[in-house]
């Protein structure tokens, strides 16, 4: 369960409160940039939709570093009450999870629908995720809006962003009204997100590492913190903060932090640079989710759970910065049970 941060007498601090909606530059559809991204994927050098620019001739059949070929493939969708409360809100956030990764963190609670050739151990065929058209994908986002969904929730799109570039075109000219989150590990690039302005009303998104050690280890990354910083950016030059009538995000950023065991400065640190960089500008979400899986069982740090006292040293700190918007975690989230089944469910109109 997650909750605002409070003063101690039951009121919370950073109350959402209206502000006006964005302006993008681009206009509806993303304009000459989304044009461009499309590409990306194509271009002569190869995929270079995200940090890593592998060079993967997707469009021919090859996988990139995600694993995945060209064509979308989603493991599940479903309605998610567990996001950050003015994104879930009272029916949920319709949230799209797709298969493969660009980051491929060796903890990933996702691994069974991230390629073998990304985590060892990893769904190497992803049997159960499901490859849709641009057609159908669109199909999706507007059956989501029609069976109640607050939001459209788009998990690690990265990969596939011409594709979700033309489905959310789509789904917006038959009607699409509700806000897009792009949920993401933060390992973007500025270019990529330039294509999604204008289609995007609200990113979601991770800020896992400040050292370049820790991101080399864990994610095989090292330049995930001058990305996450330049992608982060971006992110708040297209969505500035806003809410509607019910409390739920309308526009927007929030930046979640996942401490990691035994990474309680590095955590810290991240905290802030953001606070310090951006102040009231986006949301803080303090993570104390993380679960371990077999995988990292030989990892004297990433074997255990976070404990209560490094979570609370965590929060204490965001508190003595003077942050006042940040959601934080209550009572126990490092369970398997919480990861979702990602066995294609919800992907056909049922």
């Amino acid at each position: 369960m997650r909750s605002e941060i409070g003063t101690g007498d039951g009121s919370a601090l950073g109350r959402p409160g209206a502000e006006p909606f964005p302006v993008q530059e681009t206009g509806p559809g993303g304009g000459r940039a989304a044009a461009q991204s499309e590409a990306q994927a194509a271009r002569p050098g190869g995929c270079t939709l995200c940090p890593r620019a592998c060079g993967a001739d997707r469009a021919a059949g090859e996988r990139g570093f995600c694993g995945m070929g060209e064509t979308p493939a989603i493991a599940r969708v479903s309605f998610h009450m567990w996001e950050e409360p003015c994104i879930s809100g009272t029916r949920g956030s319709g949230t799209v999870f797709f298969a493969g990764c660009p980051l491929g963190c060796i903890y990933c609670q996702n691994r069974s629908i991230v390629a073998g050739s990304v985590i060892p151990g990893g769904g190497s065929d992803l049997p159960r995720a499901k490859k849709v058209t641009d057609a159908e994908m669109a199909d999706i986002f507007v059956r989501l809006e029609r069976e109640g969904a607050h939001n459209i929730n788009l998990v690690t799109a990265t990969h596939f962003l011409p594709c979700v570039i033309r489905a959310l075109r789509m789904a917006k000219a038959r009607g699409l009204g509700i806000p897009v989150v792009y949920n993401t590990s933060g390992y973007e690039s500025a270019e990529s997100l330039r294509a999604l302005s204008g289609l995007v009303d609200i990113y979601l998104t991770d800020f896992r590492y400040m050292d370049p050690k820790t991101a080399a280890a864990y994610s095989r990354a090292p330049d995930y913190p001058v990305a996450a910083k330049t992608a982060l950016s971006e992110m708040l030059r297209q969505t500035p903060l806003s809410f509607g009538p019910d409390g739920l995000m309308t526009s927007g950023t929030i930046v979640r932090v996942l401490l990691l065991p035994g990474h309680v400065k590095e955590a810290c640190s991240i905290v802030s640079y953001i606070h310090e960089t951006y102040g009231d500008r986006l949301y803080l979400s303090l993570l104390r989710q993380y679960t371990p899986l077999p995988a990292v069982m030989s990892d004297p740090l990433l074997r255990r759970k976070v404990t209560k006292r490094e979570y609370d040293r965590l929060v204490q700190h965001a508190l003595s910065l003077g942050v006042t918007k940040a959601f934080v975690q209550e009572g126990a989230a490092a369970e398997e049970s919480f990861i979702p089944v990602f066995d294609g469910r919800g992907v056909e109109k049922t």
